[in-house]
């Protein structure tokens, strides 16, 4: 399996205020671009995995609907996670 619980707290320990810090924007934005860098890789071998592509679709949507939410509630949060993550926005 390629999320492991310990991955798990390492993202959640990195990106959020602690390592059972689940539910902030920031370590569930972090943990959706873990799982779509993973999604992606697996479509670049597998591109006719459409059940795959759907579900890269719907956490992209997902990622992008809390980083609106983190944009309109703390700019600075948002832009702190935004250069971490390195995503374009």
């Amino acid at each position: 399996m390629y999320l492991t619980p310990e991955k798990k707290q390492e993202i959640f320990g990195q990106y959020g205020k602690s390592n059972t810090d689940t539910g902030s924007p920031e370590s569930q934005i972090a943990l959706f671009s873990y799982r779509i860098s993973h999604l992606t890789e697996h479509l670049k071998v597998n591109h006719k995995d459409h059940s795959t592509s759907r579900a890269l679709t719907k956490l992209v949507a997902k990622r992008r609907a809390l980083l609106n939410y983190l944009k309109e509630k703390d700019i600075e949060r948002y832009r702190a996670i935004i250069k971490s993550l390195g995503l374009r926005k």
